[in-house]
């Protein structure tokens, strides 16, 4: 009785859901899609555990942000291969039909309920800690909210720009398209010069003004809001980068203009 309860138990904390899609952007890069568990709930931008059997048959479990929005019945993810990591090259290695287990409850506090005022909303992202701000741009509250939006993704090499034409001609069912021209997109690479996209990382575009001047706007601690998800190299320099130049990083009792989430 004891093992059937705990079963139960588990059960309702988490469940087996279908993969219906695998999306390889590179050998190494890839989205997937899944069903999705009757009653999971989350805000846009946060994560939630996914999980398979290990070789001890034990499941491994690790975090990733949503990168379908809230309304969509299909739960979708964007990953890395870590060749030496116990979970990603499992999930590489999934087809359609296959189970990945879903959690039942989402994290995190990468949100737009951390930010009160502000006309200009900045996502700044590198590799995966794209997924969070994805979520945000197919849900209609940050077209509504903000008069401007601009996402940067800096990635390694050219090849690493996921979901790029998706951001670059944006169209969502959710979200009026008389809305869209809010959307400012610019992409850096920080290994190889490419046409059309910016060279180096993002502290570095910021120190130099190359940035603003990239997307058109200049920063500014009382309109701008700013989101950071992506390493956490990129999270310290940014976090010391925009504190010292009068952002404050949002607090539950204290709200500012800053949020930033480790993609690991």
């Amino acid at each position: 009785m004891q093992a059937q309860t705990t079963q139960q138990t588990q059960q309702t904390k988490y469940s087996p859901q279908t993969v219906t899609g695998m999306h390889f952007w590179t050998p190494t890069i890839f989205s997937i899609k899944t069903t999705r568990p009757p009653g999971l709930q989350f805000t846009a931008g946060q994560f939630v555990r996914l999980g398979l059997p290990g070789d001890d048959g034990e499941l491994i479990w690790r975090a990733y942000s949503f990168v379908n929005s809230p309304a969509e019945d299909t739960l979708e993810f964007y990953v890395i291969t870590i060749p030496e990591g116990q979970l990603t090259p499992r999930l590489s290695e999934l087809k359609v039909g296959d189970e990945l287990f879903v959690d039942h409850t989402a994290y995190g506090f990468l949100t737009l309920d951390r930010f009160t005022g502000g006309d200009d909303l900045w996502l700044l992202a590198t590799g995966t800690g794209l997924a969070p701000f994805v979520s945000i741009l197919r849900d209609p509250e940050v077209w509504q909210r903000f008069k401007r939006i601009f996402v940067v993704h800096s990635v390694r090499w050219e090849r690493d720009l996921a979901y790029y034409e998706e951001l670059r001609h944006f169209s969502h069912p959710d979200v009026d398209p008389a809305l869209v021209d809010k959307l400012h997109f610019a992409v850096s690479v920080t290994r190889e010069q490419t046409p059309g996209a910016l060279y180096g990382r993002i502290t570095s575009l910021l120190a130099s003004g190359e940035l603003e001047k990239a997307v058109g706007a200049t920063l500014d601690p009382a309109t701008s809001r700013i989101m950071v998800c992506g390493n956490p190299d990129m999270i310290k320099e940014l976090r010391a980068w925009f504190t010292g130049n009068g952002y404050a990083v949002s607090r539950t009792a204290t709200p500012g203009p800053l949020v930033l989430e480790k993609q690991w």
